[in-house]
This record gives structure tokens, C-alpha cells and sequence, in this order.
């Protein structure tokens, strides 16, 4: 999967570590960041296609991605 929408993403500019929270306070910080990206969409999409488990991508967190593949699972 192309990784160039990567270099648009609104997250560049801040440590990777605010995308891996240890806390629901921390989740919400990197949603908020999220919520401005013009490549979100994009970034969900990898994560969801390389079944990533950690972190926030493209504005959700570990839980709402299993969500989303199980929900595409049952729409199959």
C-alpha cells in the first residue's frame, strides 16, 4: 500500500509517542490532532489493511479498528 499520504499527515510534526497513549486522556489528544488531517482517511485505511494493533490511526484508537474489521467481516 502507498505510504505518501504519510508525508501530508497532520501527526509529522509531533513524537510518535503521543500516538501510542497509555491512557484514555491520551487517546483523546491524538484523535483531537486527527481530527484536522486531510489524509486521515488514508492512514485509517493502512492501518486497518496491515491489521495494526497499537496506537491511534487516521483518528481511532485499537478498539474502534477491531470495531470497523469486524463489522466489514459481517458485511462480507
Amino acid at each position: 500500500m502507498n505510504k505518501i499520504w504519510m508525508e501530508q499527515s497532520a501527526c509529522t510534526d509531533f513524537s510518535s509517542d503521543v500516538f501510542f497513549p497509555s491512557d484514555g486522556m491520551g487517546v483523546i489528544n491524538a484523535k483531537s490532532i486527527c481530527e484536522n488531517c486531510s489524509v486521515s482517511k488514508s492512514c485509517l485505511e493502512y492501518a486497518l489493511h496491515n491489521h495494526i494493533d497499537h496506537g491511534v490511526w487516521g483518528g481511532c484508537s485499537e478498539r474502534q479498528r477491531r470495531r470497523i474489521l469486524k463489522a466489514r467481516r459481517i458485511d462480507r
